[in-house]
């Protein structure tokens, strides 16, 4: 008599706890993919967007040079000559350290973010600003920066200032972050909004933490002297390009 022997399979089933984990641990996996591909899209958006606006910005500024060559040129053929715009922006530089400093002047310095030798920080031409310059004069050197100056400032000594403290910039996320509110999301929106001096200048402006500068290479001429008198102190105009340049 053959006997046959039944095989019978029993299903183990997973602890409940275990099961449960690995449903979540796999949902969890899934969720972090989605996240990852959202945000590499949304990154590529934002690159694309960034770059769309660095173009249109480059394009403006060929056409600013352009139209300032063209009138130069016009009113020359014509006999006369072409004045430019009053310029809107001024890069103000301190020269001298804390020695005989009165509270008012310090203060004043302060509110120009001018709180140490070497300091530079971006002003608005205005009446108010002017008042202030005048008062701080013989401790500072100031003009108009150019485009390059400005972008080369920020690119190269620019920090932002994120509750009090000093932030290196390093990703447009952190401009954005900022500055999102006030429709600036890249650095190059930054150097156009300070470029410019646009809408939002007073918050790219105090965004920007006041750029630390070295001495000047070959040093400066006369600190006690104005620039008129073959010093330092004072307005410089648009020399003042060459010596951030010295100094960057």
């Amino acid at each position: 008599m053959s006997t046959q022997k039944s095989q019978i399979q029993v299903e183990q089933k997973l602890p409940e706890n275990i099961a449960k984990r690995q449903s979540r641990d796999s949902k969890l996996k899934a969720l972090i993919a989605k996240r990852r591909v959202d945000r590499l899209a949304a990154n590529k958006q934002a690159r694309a967007s960034w770059e769309k606006n660095a173009q249109a910005y480059e394009a403006e500024y060929k056409a600013t040079d352009k139209s300032l060559v063209d009138n130069i040129r016009k009113a020359k053929a014509d006999g006369g000559f072409y004045v430019p715009a009053e310029a809107k922006l001024m890069l103000v530089i301190r020269i001298r350290g804390i020695n005989t400093l009165n509270p008012q002047v310090r203060q004043t310095l302060r509110l120009l973010k001018l709180r140490q030798l070497h300091n530079a920080a971006f002003v608005r031409i205005n009446k108010a600003t002017i008042e202030m310059i005048r008062k701080v004069e013989p401790y500072i050197t100031y003009g108009y920066p150019s485009r390059t100056l400005i972008k080369n400032l920020i690119y190269k000594r620019g920090y932002a200032k994120i509750n009090g403290q000093r932030i290196p910039l390093t990703s447009n996320n952190i401009i954005e972050e900022q500055l999102g509110k006030s429709e600036i999301h890249s650095v190059e929106d930054l150097i156009h909004e300070i470029t410019t001096v646009g809408p939002h200048f007073k918050e790219a402006n105090r965004f920007l933490w006041a750029f630390k500068l070295r001495g000047p290479r070959g040093g400066f001429i006369a600190k006690r002297r104005s620039f008129i008198n073959q010093g330092d102190w004072g307005n410089r105009e648009d020399l003042i390009n060459d010596l951030a340049k010295r100094m960057i």
